[in-house]
């Protein structure tokens, strides 16, 4: 009998998640619960549903009917929804914790409060508000130095930086009152200057094993200008570290991860089965964490998986038995740059319902589709990142210069960032790196 496995989302990060699974050894079915058709997880899919990825009652019968061997969750929607405790709770385990478990991602006075408490290294300086009782004091004494974060889920956009989005004092404080006005509780913390990096990590809740790090390029437009989005690409290096990082930085990243998952299983007595995603700055004094996620993220998950030697369906295996340990976990020795084509006016005001273009790309391109409605065999784009493709080469320039190619080659109402891994902002963030620790740079 085939493994019948249920991933819940359509987008690009779900059909990387797709693509794993489709190259396994093992003999499996398909299955989709997402809230579009995304046309490349649709063709492997031996059924497709679509519907709402929070709907515990209609993900569980749907999961019973079709008699699911595992599920794998992609959005953070669905695990703060309890979609893991739900079908656990029918026996149906999942790639993905349990709400409890997934507060580290969801809530950021939660994960701070708990991460502070352990002295797990890396925390910002940070202070927890219901009111605005002592708010103007603390951004005082940062002074533009602050970083205001709204403590739930906020589709990327609750969190607002001096200088990048409040100028100053007085437009920080009104951020404050509209989330306190939204009966939403924030963090301010002190703003760490830097590069960011991320480090996902494949977790049976007692091991983890550690995937190449990754950068996110989440400015919209060209040398890093624009508003933030969910990500216009992203790369990652042939030693599975990046450029502007020494090896020191990767193994401060590793052990915050590692520290980080100990603390959350202990305090709520669960295994974490899944991914726990760091988010890091690189800074002047060591590593600090942005944040954590408890899934795959995306585009980064396009570049790991794109390049995962191990049998994806095997790790999944061995994450829910809790013998990831018993496993070596390994990736190819390329450098990866994933590009996005996303629609005109996005993130703030993205074109719907354009139709996409991709008769020029190449068969063999490895292309993940993401924001995509297929109506009568054509493409339109649903208003959110549109499709991405990935390059793999020796090096990061010659991956962008793959990349670059393959996304040029899709028509229609869409753009993407020419600059993705160029070696110009690779030495930019090389630059970064050596003015604030001043010393010798040695290449790797």
């Amino acid at each position: 009998m085939p493994t019948r496995i249920l991933i819940i989302g359509s987008g690009g990060r779900e059909h990387a998640i797709t693509k794993a699974c489709v190259r396994s050894r093992e003999k499996i079915e398909l299955y989709c619960l997402g809230t579009s058709r995304n046309p490349g997880i649709q063709t492997v899919s031996s059924d497709y549903l679509i519907g709402s990825l929070t709907a515990t009652d209609k993900i569980t019968e749907y999961a019973l009917s079709k008699k699911i061997d595992f599920v794998i969750i992609g959005p953070e929607s669905a695990l703060e929804a309890g979609v893991a405790d739900a079908l656990e709770a029918i026996g149906i385990p999942c790639i993905g914790p349990k709400k409890s478990l997934a507060r580290i991602e969801t809530s950021k006075s939660y994960a701070r409060d708990l991460l502070f408490s352990a002295s797990v290294p890396g925390i910002p300086h940070y202070q927890v508000f219901h009111t605005m009782d002592g708010a103007a004091e603390l951004l005082t004494k940062l002074r533009d130095g602050f970083v205001i974060k709204a403590d739930g889920l906020m589709s990327g956009k609750g969190v607002k930086v001096s200088g990048d989005h409040l100028p100053d004092i007085p437009s920080a404080l009104r951020y404050c009152e509209e989330l306190i006005a939204a009966e939403s509780p924030f963090v301010i913390e002190e703003k760490c200057v830097g590069v960011e990096f991320s480090l996902m990590s494949f977790t049976d809740g007692i091991t983890l094993a550690h995937m190449p790090a990754v950068q996110d390029y989440k400015r919209a437009f060209v040398n890093d200008e624009g508003p933030n989005t969910g990500g216009m690409g992203s790369i990652s290096d042939a030693n599975h570290s990046l450029p502007f990082l020494a090896e020191s930085d990767i193994n401060e990243a590793r052990k915050i991860n590692e520290a980080s998952l100990k603390v959350l299983c202990d305090t709520v007595g669960e295994r974490y089965t899944g991914i726990l995603y760091g988010g890091f700055m690189a800074t002047r004094n060591g590593v600090k964490l942005i944040e954590f996620n408890a899934r795959f993220g995306d585009p980064e998950s396009i570049n790991a998986l794109g390049i995962l030697q191990t049998d994806f369906v095997e790790v999944c295996r061995h994450i829910i038995e809790g013998t990831l340990a018993q496993l070596p976990i390994n990736f190819d020795h390329v450098a990866t740059v994933c590009k996005y084509a996303v629609p005109e006016g996005y993130p703030d005001n993205p074109m719907k319902g354009g139709k996409i273009d991709i008769s020029a790309l190449p068969k063999e391109v490895d292309v993940y589709y993401a924001g995509i409605d297929e109506k009568g065999g054509v493409f339109y784009g649903t208003g959110s990142r549109t499709l991405a493709v990935l390059g793999k080469a020796p090096t990061i320039t010659q991956a962008a210069d793959i990349a670059e190619e393959m996304i040029s080659a899709v028509g229609g109402p869409f753009f993407h960032r020419p600059d993705i891994g160029s070696p110009m902002l690779v030495e930019k963030r090389i630059d970064t790196m050596k003015i604030l620790r001043s010393y010798a740079w040695h290449e790797t």
